[in-house]
């Protein structure tokens, strides 16, 4: 009997969702900068600004499928609502390890502040400092690969980017019944075996499957003055999120603070061929977003202005 079943694997969620995308000071509509990305079931977060255990709250995430954190860099926007995470996570029950990724330093900080508050975590936290050397290939799952790169800043900073684990191909369900295929040998076809039928005729791999679709990536920049070193470290990536915290006019105020303008991200967008560009780190000065956009269309025309809560899909 020829067993009827069919091999496409469901595609699994791949989303972004802005927790804050404020700069230095908090203002009433937007929180410092703080990120989940969720891929399928698991929710990795990047910065923890002051406001991001309200946010999470708000978007309705669950905080038990946080596997690690990653923080960009010891400005206080970045990593000011840590503290206060690590704790309601373990009053929430958490006894799962969680990984942080950072700059040097916050394990000094976070282990301090448990000592001299008296706190006691009933989970193991992991603290890893990234390095400053190129790209490094930092953690790794079943589903994603996290790799660390250094920005360039006032102090220390790193970028990260989340690229999707590669998937096996798809074989082709009418196949399986043609050259009645043993259910047992579908998995080293997957893998990328030929198959020899019941009359020892060898059928190429290629026509026993679909390849799979291309792997999903993100990049998050921020903090980072304009810098053309990271354009092979986020090549072609699906989508940018790069740091904007002044328009042109301050332009002496971005490179003061060692900051970027939107026309800064616009053109390290066009430069390394990404398909999508996400502002952000706005400085408090700014209410309205339109001009962002005004000055960085013209020159990357696939860009955005994020705000908190909003939520960008990777398809």
């Amino acid at each position: 009997m020829l067993v009827k079943w069919f091999f496409f694997e469901k595609k699994m969620n791949f989303d972004i969702t802005i927790l804050g995308c404020g700069s230095a000071l908090p203002v009433k509509h937007r929180n410092p900068t703080s990120q989940i990305v969720s891929i399928a079931n698991s929710n990795y977060m990047i910065d923890c600004g002051e406001g991001t255990q309200l946010a999470v709250r708000n978007n309705h995430i669950k905080l038990q499928n946080l596997k690690a954190i990653f923080i960009s860099h010891l400005h206080g926007d970045h990593y000011l609502g840590l503290m206060g995470l690590i704790s309601s996570l373990s009053l929430l029950g958490r006894t799962k390890p969680l990984s942080i990724f950072s700059p040097k330093g916050l394990e000094e900080i976070i282990l301090l502040q448990l000592k001299l508050s008296g706190s006691y975590l009933q989970f193991d936290l992991t603290f890893t400092e990234v390095g400053f050397e190129g790209l490094h290939n930092i953690y790794e799952d079943k589903k994603v690969e996290v790799f660390s790169f250094p920005l360039k800043h006032r102090i220390p900073c790193s970028g990260y980017k989340f690229v999707e684990k590669p998937k096996e191909p798809n074989i082709i369900k009418s196949k399986i019944n043609f050259y009645k295929i043993p259910l047992k040998e579908i998995k080293f076809i997957k893998r990328g075996a030929d198959f020899i039928d019941q009359e020892g005729k060898l059928i190429p791999n290629e026509n026993l499957v679909i390849p799979p679709r291309k792997s999903r990536s993100y990049a998050f920049c921020s903090d980072t003055i304009y810098n053309e070193t990271i354009i092979p470290w986020i090549h072609e990536v699906d989508l940018l999120y790069h740091e904007s915290t002044f328009l042109e006019e301050l332009k002496f105020r971005a490179i003061k603070t060692m900051h970027s303008t939107a026309i800064d991200a616009a053109n390290i967008a066009k430069l390394a061929k990404v398909k999508k560009l996400v502002l952000g780190h706005y400085s408090a000065r700014y209410i309205e977003l339109d001009e962002f956009i005004e000055e960085a269309q013209p020159i990357f025309k696939n860009v955005h202005v994020a705000n908190d809560n909003e939520v960008y899909n990777i398809l």
